[in-house]
């Protein structure tokens, strides 16, 4: 083959009206969700593990008090990059969110990046939020004095004697099972796991405002001011969870309507409530004295309110449970749509006959994400997330401004305003927070894009859909 076919291969881009059809096969997604149960799958995913876990853990040993900063930072990149997702949901309303945007305006190579990219990120993403449930699950034992072996308490160099974190695994295969039961019943759990997991963190807000002390804010930065963009970087996570919620596209009553509300709206919610709970996280506890696995609970328990401290370790188990139904949600609707193109064996495409769900793919995810949550300590888990998911904001937002070039016409629900100064906001936060994160974090995800290289030129370029159909966005190609 030569160079000039294999770029052409490379950069044969998904025509639209291919992705407007496609649905309408046996293995179609069920379509139950609304506006709320969107925007409650987008809080859901966005509200969890960063409030109730890893805020306390960067706040402890990372940036101090100012870990505020690192979420505003974290959710300004954030937002720039959820008014992009907003326009491509209201044009492309389809499974694979990032994934299918990156194929109709960058092309397959571009596609096939960060459709692999999410395969691990989301699966991380979800091992991180077990891993933090687990942490307050552990929380609750010791209040009612059950004692464990330590093996089972953690993975191995977290704690003495641990081995494995048995209860991060057994939450990420009963969020299989959850998923596998089809999309209407993970609606409805969302819905109501999402109301209650904002009233508990209402509630920690109006109770803890009045036990903040001023004092634990000085130092402020006690790692240095620059310790907020390394902070930014580790919980940047935490505040894209509408990401994961935009693949559920397909199995949305009038996605191009309501999927840029959702984004839009869930974005709002969660930052307002991480401003307000790591404002009080902070201000009872000097940074040093908060615990790196379950802040809010052994917050409230230092002044003297070990009741509220199990009522807030139960519900973080309810509302971190929903962060982990969401993103194995989204890593599950990536894989079935780049198999459903061809990119990866349509084997994992198929779908349950009565359910409609990609039971194959929520399996396999489920026990890949329990692998990683009982092994692997969240902080290693986190830094990895990020990297991929910065990666996917950076896809995205240039290929919104692709876009607008290419197809300036085409129909949109929301258009982004000030083109091109928040695509490249988002661009430019994203390479910077990037940058901020460990070498180790580029080496592990160097080494699975070089594997997913492999597996695109060994097998997916030569099954790709567009291969087989020739049906390319000729009109965007050279």
């Amino acid at each position: 083959m030569s160079i000039a076919e294999l770029r052409s291969q490379m950069l044969r881009r998904k025509p639209l009206g291919q992705v407007e059809d496609e649905g309408s096969t046996d293995e179609q997604l069920a379509r139950s969700l609304g506006l709320w149960q969107l925007t409650a799958i987008g809080v859901g995913g966005i509200i969890g593990a960063g409030i109730f876990t890893l805020a306390g853990k960067v706040a402890n040993s990372v940036t101090g008090p100012s870990v505020l900063i690192s979420f505003l930072i974290a959710g300004v990149a954030s937002a720039a990059a959820a008014l992009c997702y907003a326009e491509f949901a209201g044009m492309v309303p389809k499974a694979g969110s990032a994934y299918t945007y990156g194929y109709v305006s960058l092309g397959e190579i571009g596609g096939w990046f960060i459709g692999w990219d999410l395969l691990l990120e989301y699966i991380a993403v979800a091992a991180v939020v077990a891993i933090g449930v687990s942490g307050y699950f552990r929380f609750l034992l010791g209040q009612v004095d059950i004692a464990l072996p330590d093996w089972m308490m953690g993975a191995n160099g977290t704690g003495d004697g641990h081995v494995v974190d048995v209860f991060a695994m057994l939450f990420c295969l009963g969020t299989a099972w959850l998923l596998s039961r089809g999309i209407r019943s993970v609606g409805r759990f969302e819905s109501v796991a999402v109301v209650i997991k904002v009233a508990l963190v209402v509630l920690i807000v109006v109770l803890g405002v009045f036990h903040i002390d001023s004092s634990n804010y000085t130092p402020y930065f006690p790692f240095g001011a620059g310790a907020v963009w390394t902070g930014a970087a580790t919980v940047f996570f935490a505040v894209f969870g509408y990401d994961a919620m935009s693949t559920a596209a397909e199995e949305s009553i009038d996605g191009k309507k309501h999927l840029p509300k959702a984004i839009i709206y869930s974005l709002v919610i969660a930052m307002v409530l991480y401003v307000l709970a790591t404002l009080v996280l902070t201000g009872m506890q000097k940074y040093t004295e908060i615990s790196p696995t379950s802040g809010f609970s052994t917050a409230f328990e230092s002044v003297g309110m070990p009741g509220i401290a199990n009522i807030i370790a139960i519900g973080a188990i309810v509302g971190i449970v929903t962060v982990v139904l969401t993103f194995m949600l989204g890593v599950t609707r990536v894989w079935y749509a780049m198999s459903r193109d061809g990119l990866l064996p349509e084997w994992f495409a198929k779908t349950h006959p009565v359910r409609k769900v990609p039971t194959r793919v929520t399996w396999i995810v489920g026990i890949g994400a329990a692998v990683m949550a009982g092994l692997l300590d969240i902080t290693v888990v986190a830094e990895l997330t990020n990297i991929g998911i910065l990666m996917a904001f950076i896809v995205v937002s240039v290929a919104v401004i692709v876009l607008r070039r290419t197809r300036p016409d085409e129909p949109r629900q929301f258009r982004l305003p000030f083109m091109p100064v928040i695509p490249l906001i988002g661009i430019g936060f994203s390479i910077y927070l990037i940058w901020s994160l460990p070498g180790r974090t580029w080496v592990r995800f160097g080494v699975w894009l070089v594997v997913g290289l492999a597996v695109y030129f060994l097998y997916s370029r030569r099954h790709s859909k567009l291969e087989r159909t020739g049906s390319v966005d000729t009109a965007e190609v050279g």
